[in-house]
């Protein structure tokens, strides 16, 4: 026979699972609380007024300059000896980052209805920040798709030729997908997000930003100015959900000069507790009180 406290767990579940669910759609969509987010508003202004002109001016001058000339220095296409450049570029794809986030996010949030207290705490802390990664990387690789479709650039040497100007606006095609690059989306604003949230990572996400741009070229996916632009697509969008998340208090904190910080956060070892808890027996709550 099955014990009560199980069949009662078994039957209320999937309600306080839809009840966890809704509590953090409403907090990501409340209204923003934070005294200082028009500072942090007007830094991050700011900030992406200065990085966008700098881009720009690479980028013109990369299409003008070096484009060309890089991409006929790389291997052609199907070299074999690129296949490690092949795998350490499916680390920037968004398919397979965005998905691996995604499933971490699903184990969180059907652990959540079984914990209460502190571990509930601790694993809604964790989520929040998973929830951020993945909109921070989610945002701007939707809109990078969209700019990819209206501009229409194609890829290198598409129509045989090293011609950094071959466009077919609104063709929607991976040929004519190469402005900016996805990969680069991908890498900065994961590289931006992850470095948000533990500061001691920056210079590893920095390297791993650069390796995936490398490996673009390599394969003979993008101009440079592609990976430039897409790195830029990535970083501005990673900072608007940053911006999003810290003026209704998730995960981040605005300091007096309107910098954005992380909030703290659960640790190693308070995660392998909330583990432990998570699979442990179900005890009903009536059951604990008596």
């Amino acid at each position: 026979m099955i014990a009560p406290a199980r069949r009662d767990e078994a039957s209320s579940y999937p309600l306080r699972l839809a009840a966890t669910l809704g509590q953090t759609w409403r907090r990501l969509m409340r209204t923003p609380s934070h005294s200082r987010r028009a500072a942090a508003a007007r830094r991050a202004s700011r900030h992406v007024v200065i990085m966008t002109a700098l881009a720009a001016a690479v980028i013109v001058a990369l299409m003008f300059t070096l484009d060309a000339r890089v991409i006929q220095l790389m291997p052609p296409r199907g070299t074999a000896s690129l296949w490690p450049a092949r795998i350490v570029s499916d680390f920037g794809k968004s398919e397979y980052v965005l998905w691996t986030l995604l499933g971490v996010l699903a184990i969180t949030a059907l652990t959540l209805p079984r914990l209460r207290g502190r571990a509930r705490a601790i694993l809604i802390g964790w989520g929040d920040r998973l929830l951020f990664l993945f909109i921070a990387v989610a945002v701007p690789v939707l809109v990078g798709d969209v700019i990819k479709g209206i501009v229409g650039r194609g890829r290198p040497f598409v129509g045989g030729h090293a011609n950094p100007f071959n466009y077919s606006h609104f063709a929607w095609t991976e040929a004519y997908a190469s402005f900016p690059s996805g990969h680069a989306m991908t890498s900065a604003a994961l590289a931006l997000a992850v470095a948000s949230l533990w500061p001691r990572l920056r210079w590893w996400m920095v390297g791993y930003v650069v390796a995936i741009l490398m490996t673009r070229l390599l394969l003979l996916a993008h101009h440079p100015s592609d990976v430039v632009a897409g790195a830029l697509v990535g970083v501005v969008g990673a900072m608007a959900v940053r911006h999003w998340f810290a003026a209704r208090r998730l995960a981040f904190t605005i300091a007096a000069d309107g910098a954005v910080l992380a909030l703290p956060g659960p640790s190693a070892a308070d995660l392998k507790k909330v583990a432990r808890a998570a699979f442990a027996p179900y005890e009903a709550p009536s059951a604990r009180r008596v």
